[in-house]
């Protein structure tokens, strides 16, 4: 087994954004330790120090992004209290629009795309009181061909693909957090390879208008931070709130104040699965996850307890495969008409998704409904789960990563989240993964915040020098 040390490595930097948390610099900003400005410059110093070695950026103004902190500063002043996230920069994945950068999508073919207005979520986080910093490089159109972008922990190794830009401008302390999507792992999976934090919520949380859409059934927005206790503010300025979102307001706002208060009176009752790709994984990423499972479960308070795998969802990636690769085949048909400006992947996944029928896209997503409903019967006993985050640590940049479960999660719509706990032998961070029923969003960030006041699980990132 690995050593449990393993789990609190953090190698201390002078950047104010990997030190603290959201709360944390809100905290120090409060009591005029900081400022916005102090937060700007810290930014603007590691993206001209950073960002032509790791090329994580895609578009960014250091005189707007001065100019913004500064009206956001003289609002702070004068409003007299802090708003969630204020003078808080923040990245954005640049499938997401935004008035003043444009939106490529990772594209040639929409260079200087500028769509005159934000996506729904970054008005969100700038009526928070958020300042945008940059737009993150993205794989082109969110799919899966390597981008440019430099695992900032060895330039040989992936960086993760989709959210790979978001993950690395975060890991270097660019940006405390930056906006994020996945459709198959393209959170977790930068997250794990960069080691930081990522959170995909529950499918319908947060808004996807303004939002590439690649599909209709898996694309989930969601986020990338250097701190777990980072994770709350952020969710709670961009999600959708209120009865207008009746589901939403149900089982989030109503059910979760019952539930809290029904979890004091027992044991915290947590899952571990390893599902059909558990044998992909790497001895060491086994090791790891097995290691932590023994730490909680002689924990006072905690029960944990194995879940065994149902047969029939091995065949999940499929499922996933056929809805993805059959949306692509709609949703840029026009793009496929210039093959030559779109990647050789890109290019092959529309058409594997124009001979699938419309009888076989069906039956996928009727399977996708049925999986879903299994999957929360499975976890319907416990608080949350635990499985691994990716099967290894950031391979080779020309090497396919290994399967791991974050695709299934996002099949079924559940929140995720990956944690920056672990180094492989050779140094390199990977995560572990928690995971909630659908719609317990904020139990799975109580559950999480409460290893980490406990020293089980590292309250920031594995960053670098």
């Amino acid at each position: 087994m690995l050593e449990l040390k393993e789990i609190k490595i953090r190698i201390k930097v002078s950047n104010l954004f990997l030190d603290f948390s959201i709360p944390e610099l809100h905290n120090k900003v409060s009591k005029s330790v900081i400022s916005f400005k102090d937060m700007a410059e810290m930014t603007i110093k590691v993206i001209d120090e950073k960002e032509p070695k790791v090329r994580a950026l895609v578009s960014y103004d250091n005189k707007k992004f001065l100019l913004d902190s500064g009206v956001a500063w003289s609002e702070y002043k004068s409003r007299g209290s802090l708003l969630g996230l204020d003078g808080i920069p923040f990245g954005v994945k640049d499938i997401f629009n935004t008035n003043f950068y444009p939106t490529q999508m990772g594209s040639e073919l929409w260079k200087d795309f500028t769509p005159g207005n934000n996506a729904r979520v970054v008005d969100s986080l700038l009526l928070a009181g958020g300042v945008l910093s940059c737009k993150t490089v993205t794989a082109e159109f969110a799919v899966h061909a390597l981008n440019e972008t430099i695992n900032p922990h060895d330039a040989t190794k992936t960086p993760g693909t989709s959210s790979s830009g978001s993950a690395t401008a975060v890991a270097t302390g660019m940006v405390p957090y930056a906006l994020a999507t996945q459709t198959a792992g393209s959170i977790i999976r930068p997250a794990s390879f960069c080691g930081v934090w990522g959170m995909k919520p529950s499918f319908g949380m947060i808004p996807r208008t303004g939002v590439l859409k690649t599909t209709d059934t898996l694309d989930t927005i969601g986020f990338i931070a250097a701190h777990g206790k980072s994770l709350k503010p952020i969710l709670d300025e961009i999600r959708v709130k209120g009865p207008n979102y009746p589901f939403v307001y149900k089982n989030v706002d109503s059910y979760e104040i019952a539930d809290k208060k029904n979890s004091k009176k027992r044991a915290i009752r947590v899952g571990f699965i390893k599902t059909h790709v558990w044998d992909n994984a790497k001895d060491y990423v086994k090791e790891a996850v097995l290691g932590l499972v023994n730490r909680i479960s002689i924990e006072d308070g905690y029960e944990i307890q194995e879940i065994e795998w149902p047969s029939i969802l091995n065949s999940s990636h499929k499922v996933h495969d056929t809805i993805y690769s059959k949306s692509l085949s709609y949703y840029f048909s026009n793009e496929s008409k210039y093959h030559k400006s779109i990647s050789p992947l890109m290019n092959k996944m529309i058409e594997n998704g124009v001979l699938i029928s419309p009888e076989n896209y069906r039956d996928a997503l009727i399977k996708q409904s049925d999986y879903c409903q299994i999957i929360d019967k499975l976890l319907s006993s416990f608080d949350f789960v635990l499985s691994i985050g990716t099967s290894s640590s950031a391979p080779l940049r020309e090497e396919k990563e290994l399967d791991d479960p974050s695709l299934i999660w996002t099949l079924g719509h559940l929140p995720s989240i990956g944690v920056p706990a672990f180094r492989c032998p050779q140094g390199m961070p990977f995560g572990v993964q928690f995971v909630g029923k659908k719609w317990s969003d904020y139990k799975l960030i109580d559950g999480v915040e409460e290893l980490i006041s406990r020293g089980i699980l590292p309250s920031g990132s594995q960053s670098i020098l």
